[in-house]
């Protein structure tokens, strides 16, 4: 994975080549990918002729220590850079970027050095990619989070189910670049230049939400935020449906639960945000326009991207208090996206409803059935074990935050932003108007932290740190 990472450190560079600009970091980018490379031959070297069998144990250990190596590794580019950055805001970037946050500390982005820009989004775009495959082949084999719900052959580490491993991994991949060059390829049709339609195809379709302007999606047109708005959504949605429709299995894309649920959400919210600012604001609303910037901003936050055409929250309170609720939802298992995923907040119902059949029916046998598939209890505890720290480390973060004298609003919302990867958080300061650079440094280092433990599910983190995991 070192090698591989190395491999594209030198992509900005080579890609830049020949333009006006170049690659004005083209030396940090060089020593950076020198000192990947070299760990990672190191470590090729000094292991090969050990025991590849992964245990579960192991496999926890690898999931965890890669996620937060990469995340350090990935700023290099920034922390060798000539702009002077520092060290904290080099590894909040980079593991904003790999854990496709889109949370960013750096100003001035119109006039930022092209290579940095490209670094983040592709940065986004591995990340998002390296998600999927956790989702679908890692975190089902730890049983993590309720995601054993998701569990197929090719989410079980044995050498029978290693060909369908390899198969669904090869599409995986193949539908993921196919989206990313349609993704590229309509943003420079529509009027993008070619650096921005690259940059926000990669981040695009990785929910990630960096862009290449201050501005963010607000610099475009309407027909640029429905296309972004598209692309969204086809990020948050299980890609492993994509790969079983691609072999035959048709509509099973819509007859999945969560993708339906994830799809009312967006039909209903924008629309009726869109009639609540018709009603506060009637003499300067613009049907279309208004519509079209809920919908994509709506969609943002729902799949975690994190862009935003304008300041959302400075549509009123009940906007505020919408976009808050909205950041804890997330996209479908499977997904780019980050968040508590869909499929946790319909386990929550079935389990709502069983309860309150039991109360009318005290002997009845009931069954929990999600997608046709039975539900165990092993399932519903893992759910609500991750509910429960996912709350506990929100509240911990938030404290934190608080501690360094940062108001509430921002405390809460960047502890919760960071936690389900969505970006910017509520605010004068993290919003969407502003980034993350004014918070202090220590502010910054938790919150890099917050978003790791995002990204990996919480509950593969904690378990690590456990004491009880290193005993025999």
């Amino acid at each position: 994975m070192f090698v591989l990472l190395s491999a594209f450190m030198t992509l900005p560079v080579f890609l830049l080549a020949g333009t006006p600009s170049g690659a004005p970091n083209a030396m940090a980018f060089a020593e950076s990918a020198a000192i990947v490379c070299v760990l990672g031959i190191l470590g090729i070297l000094l292991t090969r002729n050990n025991n590849r069998e992964l245990k579960p144990r192991y496999m926890f250990v690898l999931t965890v220590s890669s996620w937060f190596i990469i995340a350090l590794l990935s700023s290099l580019p920034f922390y060798l850079s000539d702009n002077g950055i520092s060290a904290a805001d080099a590894v909040f970037e980079g593991t904003s970027g790999i854990t496709t946050t889109g949370a960013t500390v750096f100003s001035g982005l119109d006039n930022f050095d092209r290579d940095l820009l490209l670094w983040r989004s592709i940065l986004q775009w591995l990340g998002g990619i390296g998600i999927i495959g956790m989702f679908v082949a890692v975190l089902p084999f730890l049983r993590v989070g309720g995601m054993r719900l998701f569990a197929t052959e090719s989410s079980e580490w044995t050498d029978k189910a290693l060909p369908r491993m390899k198969t669904l991994s090869r599409g995986l991949l193949f539908v993921y670049l196919v989206f990313t060059v349609i993704a590229v390829t309509t943003y420079w049709l529509s009027g993008m230049s070619l650096f921005d339609a690259f940059n926000h195809g990669l981040t695009s379709i990785a929910t990630g939400g960096f862009s290449t302007s201050d501005m963010s999606m607000g610099k475009f047109n309407d027909l640029i935020l429905m296309e972004a708005t598209f692309f969204m959504m086809l990020g948050s949605l299980p890609f492993f449906l994509f790969v079983r429709e691609m072999h035959g299995q048709h509509f099973v894309l819509f007859k999945d639960q969560q993708v339906r649920l994830f799809l009312a959400i967006l039909l209903v919210v924008p629309l009726l945000l869109t009639l609540h600012r018709w009603w506060v604001s009637p003499v300067a609303f613009d049907p279309f326009h208004n519509y079209v910037s809920t919908l994509f901003n709506v969609t943002s936050v729902v799949s975690t991207s994190g862009y935003a055409s304008e300041d959302y929250s400075a549509w009123g309170p009940l906007a505020f208090v919408a976009f808050f609720f909205l950041m804890f939802v997330g996209g479908c298992s499977g997904s780019t996206a980050g968040g508590m995923k869909i499929f946790r907040f319909q386990l929550s119902l079935i389990i709502l409803r069983e309860q309150l059949m039991r109360l009318l029916h005290p002997r009845a046998v009931f069954t929990r059935n999600y997608n046709g598939r039975a539900v165990s209890d092993e399932i519903i505890s893992s759910m609500i074990a991750y509910t429960f720290i996912f709350l506990l480390c929100l509240l911990i973060i938030t404290v934190l935050l608080a501690s360094l004298q940062l108001d509430f609003v921002t405390s809460l919302s960047g502890a919760l932003t960071s936690l389900t990867n969505v970006g910017p958080g509520l605010g004068d300061i993290i919003g969407p108007a502003g980034n993350f650079g004014p918070l202090p440094d220590a502010a910054k280092w938790i919150l890099s932290v917050g978003m790791l433990m995002g990204r990996l599910e919480i509950l593969s983190v904690v378990i690590v740190l456990s004491p009880g995991f290193w005993r025999g």
